[in-house]
């Protein structure tokens, strides 16, 4: 029986993404058109006509100025979750600060989607060793799951030894690590962002489909400003930054396209009840 793999999608703009934070004060974000609602008519579009639920973890300060896309976003059958409210890194927050922002971004979601908002993923994977002290927090502000803990080496974020399938976590939360493929000893980040758009569309099947064999969901993560080629260049970012933030960009459409119709996949929420064993969560 084929297994059902994690389709999320982190519901922010191109210039929220951390790789700008030092070139684009918050200050100015609003100076800026948004972009999210075009490419999420395609994403969502797309879903409807592959009969795909997602999870979407939607940034507050994009729904505080599109209530109407969290309320279709739910009203087509998806699972709808918080990334956060100010695209703030937890490791920039205070703990005072970072419950407040979770209470803030569950309590809209919760009022515009008419759904619990159960699961939570930090802007930048940025629930590290450092920051563990965010996951008891989480389950104090009413979410059931975390999905922000990457098991890899990362110059950024990451925890290497952290477990890759489904578990719970001691502070009274679920975990939904994203999707490491097992290469020898070596963990290798595969199915979203930067290694969506890098890696080859077939090293990316023949990851999910390692990852299925030992009896895990793969988790493909993506975001709506990763199927819109034409955004605005921003100077001064260097040649890594660039090639994190614009490369594939213009194959990222035909490359889900080809996913979904080759893999199954749902929402966090259902994966998490299956892993669980527990039909009772409170997840949609």
């Amino acid at each position: 029986m084929a297994m059902n793999n994690i389709l999320s999608f982190d519901v922010e703009e191109w210039f929220q993404v951390e790789l700008y934070s030092k070139l684009i004060s918050r200050d100015d974000w609003d100076s800026y058109p948004l972009r999210v609602p075009e490419s999420m008519a395609w994403i969502l579009e797309a879903l409807a006509r592959n009969r795909v639920q997602a999870t979407f973890f939607v940034l507050g300060w994009i729904a505080e100025r599109l209530p109407a896309l969290v309320k279709q976003i739910a009203d087509e059958g998806h699972e709808v979750a918080s990334h956060g409210w100010s695209h703030a890194p937890v490791w920039r927050l205070s703990p005072a600060e970072f419950s407040d922002e979770v209470r803030k971004s569950r309590d809209l979601l919760r009022h515009l989607s008419g759904q619990p908002v159960v699961g939570y993923r930090a802007p930048t994977f940025s629930i590290t060793r450092e920051t563990m002290w965010a996951l008891p927090l989480l389950a104090e502000a009413g979410y059931q799951y975390d999905s922000s803990i990457f098991p890899v080496y990362h110059d950024r974020y990451g925890v290497p030894d952290a477990p890759c399938h489904i578990h719970r976590c001691e502070e009274n939360i679920w975990e939904i690590p994203l999707s490491v493929w097992q290469v020898g000893k070596l963990r290798v980040p595969v199915a979203g962002g930067g290694y969506f758009r890098l890696y080859p569309h077939a090293v990316t099947k023949r990851a999910i489909r390692a990852i299925n064999a030992a009896g895990r969901p793969a988790v493909v993560y993506l975001h709506p400003w990763e199927f819109d080629p034409d955004q605005p260049r921003v100077e001064k970012v260097g040649s890594l930054g660039t090639l994190r933030h614009r490369v594939g960009l213009g194959r990222s459409r035909e490359k889900l396209l080809a996913l979904m119709r080759e893999f199954l996949f749902g929402t966090a929420g259902e994966a998490l009840k299956a892993a669980a064993g527990e039909p009772a969560l409170q997840l949609q």
